[in-house]
């Protein structure tokens, strides 16, 4: 099979790794409560769980990525996979609350990491041309976690306890990452070696620490944690929000549906605007209809305006989400590409930790939601500001020959 037809495998690749790490870990709100109910642990304690999970992947995605740029995409999710379904077969077997919020949270959200970092950055690697729809593809699939996991491990707790469903996850885990993850290939500029890399390579010469010391490189950084800040809080308690306008909570759950799907297409379709019209700029224009997408919340109060806002919302978050990997590799080296976008998702993951614990005060403290929601907007305009100062590198101009 041609590079130029193979590229697509990885693609593929990318997507089913991503839908199955991030379903399995997303099967906890599914177990939450048959978990508290066979074991006796407090919904707060198994919840914790999660949190730890998504602090977990923030830190190991740098780790994972750097890890990624020396021994290659293949090995790492390959290994990610085998720890991922190790750990939610252990987790399965816990008998203390501690013992499953450090294996859950620890074990299976550093082994998530192990597979969006580095399968984006050899992603970015097999594609000039399509590099943003290419991405955007393989963070559709991760989108699809839950349209497709979820309702699974909803089926499997209906028949069996939350144990034996989590070890059939964790088989099932096994079965589809271990042999998909050895389909991944290094791009073809690193498979020979960083020598074969070519002239025109973005910024070649530099180093990890002038990579990581780069105004670009901070400003990826910030953009994205201000990114992830800005709809973290709205994704996460949107149903309590409705639930508080009096939506009953059966309809309340169905606005994560239509913001889901709507996602999947807001992922295609900036993906392809910003193969056309340029990363930076999708992006820019994305971040600041982000943030009115945030504030547009503050307004709703019927199914029928949660339906409409979860819409354009979905579509544009996560439209914008997988444009970072796009500016990233339009900047830096690939051979650094792992630490680099690792980077950028840990600071993402940072950002998301932030929305469900300050949407919580905020509702504590006043009874509504209503400043979440202004809050957001605000940090929505400050990813817009942010992200407006990224200057990318300048190309590099071809050497000129004597005879030229």
């Amino acid at each position: 099979m041609t590079n130029t037809s193979y590229r697509w495998v990885i693609v593929a690749a990318g997507g089913l790794l991503g839908c199955m790490a991030i379903g399995a870990m997303f099967s906890l709100p599914v177990f939450l409560l048959p978990i508290s109910r066979d074991t006796g642990w407090s919904v707060t304690g198994v919840s914790s769980a999660m949190t730890i999970g998504f602090l977990a992947m923030a830190f190991a995605s740098i780790a994972w990525g750097s890890l990624s740029d020396r021994l290659g995409a293949r090995i790492i999710a390959f290994t990610g996979s085998v720890i991922l379904a190790a750990s939610l077969f252990l987790a399965s077997q816990a008998t203390s609350l501690l013992a499953f919020q450090l294996i859950f949270g620890l074990a299976v959200g550093g082994a998530v990491a192990a597979i969006f970092a580095p399968l984006m950055a050899c992603v970015t690697g097999w594609f000039d041309t399509h590099r943003s729809l290419a991405v955007s593809l393989v963070s559709a699939g991760m989108g699809m976690a839950p349209l497709t996991m979820s309702p699974i491990a909803a089926w499997l707790v209906s028949i069996y306890d939350w144990r034996t469903s989590l070890q059939i996850i964790a088989v099932l885990v096994a079965a589809v990452m271990i042999p998909a993850a050895l389909l991944v290939r290094p791009p073809p500029a690193l498979a020979a070696g960083n020598a074969a890399i070519a002239d025109d390579e973005p910024q070649s010469a530099m180093t990890l620490q002038q990579v990581i010391r780069s105004p670009q490189f901070i400003i990826l950084m910030l953009t994205n944690f201000f990114c992830c800040a800005t709809h973290s809080g709205p994704i996460f308690h949107t149903v309590s929000y409705a639930i508080s306008c009096g939506i009953p909570l059966i309809a309340a759950v169905t606005i994560y549906s239509v913001e889901g799907l709507a996602g999947m297409g807001g992922r295609v379709a900036f993906g392809i605007l910003g193969d056309k019209l340029g990363a930076k700029h999708v992006l820019v224009g994305g971040l600041l209809l982000q943030a009115f997408g945030a504030l547009a919340y503050f307004f709703v109060r019927d199914l029928g305006a949660f339906y409409a806002v979860a819409a354009l919302f979905g579509f544009i978050y996560a439209g914008v989400m997988p444009l970072y990997a796009v500016l990233a590799r339009e900047n830096f080296p690939l051979r650094l590409m792992g630490t680099v976008i690792g980077g950028t998702a840990m600071a993402g993951g940072l950002g998301m930790a932030t929305g469900p614990v300050a949407g919580g005060l905020i509702y504590d403290t006043y009874a509504s939601y209503g400043w979440l929601f202004i809050g957001s907007f605000g940090i929505g305009i400050g990813a817009f500001l942010i992200a407006m100062t990224f200057k990318p590198f300048p190309k590099p101009q071809p050497v000129l020959s004597p005879a030229q």
